[in-house]
């Protein structure tokens, strides 16, 4: 593994160790805004980044099986396609929605953290329900009263 381009920051060592890119698994992935600004609690900004998360040319040959776009926060559920790369792929993600953000909403500065946390699925794991965990985020943080109340999420089951 080749180092990063950026400095070392306490903590984003952790955050790599062990990480591994295998096509066909199931990854969730979560990243947060810089310094946990609730930048996305603006309608205008969450919709401008949601919209990029389901570009084709963003996701590449993954497919985006839920998320969940929090105030401070995302959640991906993604299956690595062929011949892609987990943490090119999620770069590519925040790239984009951030690009977009700054574009649409005149946001200066970082958008994103440049980690994020993955978690490899286990094969004998349900997806439907650790999509229904991903959606139901809203709820647990007690923004919505049901999931059907709140607008940036999406799930490849519905």
């Amino acid at each position: 593994m080749s180092r990063p381009a950026f400095p070392e920051l306490p903590g984003h060592h952790a955050l790599r160790k062990g990480r591994s890119s295998i096509p066909g698994y199931v990854y969730l992935l979560t990243t947060t805004t810089e310094q946990r600004v609730p930048l996305f609690a603006d309608f205008k900004t969450a919709c401008v980044a949601s919209s990029t998360f389901t570009r084709s040319s963003v996701i590449g040959r993954n497919r985006l099986l839920a998320w969940v776009l929090m105030p401070d926060h995302v959640h991906w559920l993604l299956e690595l396609g062929e011949g892609e790369d987990l943490a090119k792929s999620v770069g590519r993600m925040k790239a984009v929605s951030a690009r977009q953000i700054r574009r649409s909403v005149g946001w200066e500065g970082a958008v994103w953290t440049r980690a994020f946390h993955d978690r490899t699925l286990r094969r004998e794991e349900d997806l439907v329900a650790v999509a229904r965990y991903v959606v139901s985020n809203p709820l647990r943080a007690g923004l919505v009263r049901t999931v059907r109340e709140y607008s940036f999420w999406d799930a490849a089951w519905l």
